[in-house]
């Protein structure tokens, strides 16, 4: 009888020391028994590494020069022997059952990896009653990445993926300097080429939101001009794999898709409209991570609570209510971006009632914008707006 194949859980840290302990123990807590645990410590200053020594012999620790997180994901990867590899952030956790779920969907020797959704939870562990990426596609997606490129499938954070060996083996090391954040977008755009995709419905694992994200901390339009450039990279990366299979990619639908390229556009269409000083809404569903200042324009979230975002209306009544009341508090415009386009269905009862009482001012891929300066002898001219309803509704 065979031995049953090892899991290695590699999890990397930079300066998070006090969420540390949680994703240790969580490692630590897997049903599965043939699971080792590698912590990588990127050169953090706080007290990271006192921390992962605490745990002794449980857990295999690394410590490095600070290199960024492909570095320190190159670094574990380079110490495990399992089969399966699990990368985790350190604000993040696994729960019990991730590595045995996990597993059997790798019985397919042709799986590259297998994903999960991820509960979202507070600074302090506590549930918010999201799960991150509830949707996520499965089986052979290689034509789908071909064509649209890495986002071209849905897949999660770093934390809700387990990878095959055999693929990693294929792939590492990442490039570290091109992928010093987020290098899970490098692996999730890669992996497709090489097998397929599993998929387990339930969550897997916590996604940890709070106030010291490496993703948000930096300036909104540094974060901006690293994600293009990363983004760049991760397309030239896709390319040569292509072409290393035989396979002749067009990459240009790959930038329309871009997380980044389609924020950049959207930036782009944003300045062209609202002038300079000016308040505008922004219905990003808090995912650009902007401030309250974009590009000299003073940005308000939508629903607007205390100067945060406050989440999805709960029907179209409330959405209109809380326009109007921006509106009559100095908003001027009001803008549709992505991943937020969906409103315009979902909320009809908003979408019309903006096509009827304001000028759609730019409709695109990117986004769709509403001029709110609108006199009051035009309000209520259905007829005269109508068409702006279907050059928005094509976004």
């Amino acid at each position: 009888m065979s031995e049953p194949p090892w899991a290695s859980i590699v999890i990397s840290s930079y300066n998070y020391g006090r969420f540390l302990p949680h994703a240790i123990e969580s490692a630590l807590g897997q049903s599965y028994a043939q699971t080792e645990v590698i912590v990588v410590d990127d050169g953090s200053t706080d007290d990271s590494w006192e921390v992962i020594a605490g745990y002794g012999g449980r857990v295999r620790a690394i410590r490095k020069d600070n290199g960024g997180q492909a570095s320190a994901l190159n670094a574990g990867y380079r110490a495990s022997r399992g089969e399966v590899v699990f990368f985790v952030d350190s604000d993040d956790l696994l729960l019990p059952t991730a590595v045995e779920q996990a597993l059997p969907l790798f019985g397919d020797l042709r799986t590259a990896k297998v994903h999960w959704p991820l509960l979202a939870v507070d600074d302090q562990g506590r549930g918010t009653g999201l799960v991150r990426n509830p949707v996520l596609h499965e089986g052979d997606l290689r034509g789908t990445v071909i064509r649209d490129g890495p986002y071209g499938y849905l897949w999660p954070d770093t934390t809700g993926n387990a990878w095959a060996r055999s693929f990693l083996e294929r792939v590492l090391p990442i490039p570290e300097e091109e992928f010093r954040t987020s290098p899970d977008l490098y692996l999730c755009g890669l992996a497709p080429l090489f097998g397929t995709i599993g998929r387990i419905p339930e969550p897997q694992g916590c996604w940890r939101a709070h106030s010291q994200n490496q993703s948000v901390r930096h300036a909104f339009a540094e974060r901006l001009r690293v994600g293009l450039r990363r983004e760049e990279h991760c397309f030239d990366a896709l390319s040569r794999c292509c072409q290393t299979l035989g396979l002749t990619p067009d990459p240009g639908p790959w930038r329309a898709n871009g997380w980044w390229h389609q924020i950049d556009r959207g930036l782009r269409g944003i300045t062209a409209i609202v002038p300079q000083g000016d308040a505008f809404i922004l219905v990003d569903q808090d995912s650009w991570g902007c401030g309250p200042v974009l590009a000299g324009r003073r940005r308000i979230p939508f629903l607007e609570r205390e100067g945060g975002d406050w989440g999805e209306p709960g029907d179209d009544a409330t959405a209109i209510a809380e326009l109007e009341r921006l509106r009559e508090a100095g908003a001027n415009f009001m803008v549709f971006v992505q991943p937020a386009l969906w409103w315009l269905d979902y909320y009809a009862g908003l979408h019309d009632y903006m096509c009827s009482n304001f000028r759609c001012a730019l409709a695109n891929d990117a986004l769709v914008a509403f001029d709110l300066r609108v006199s009051p002898e035009v309000r209520g001219q259905k007829s005269e707006v109508r068409s702006q309803k279907s050059e928005a509704a094509n976004c």
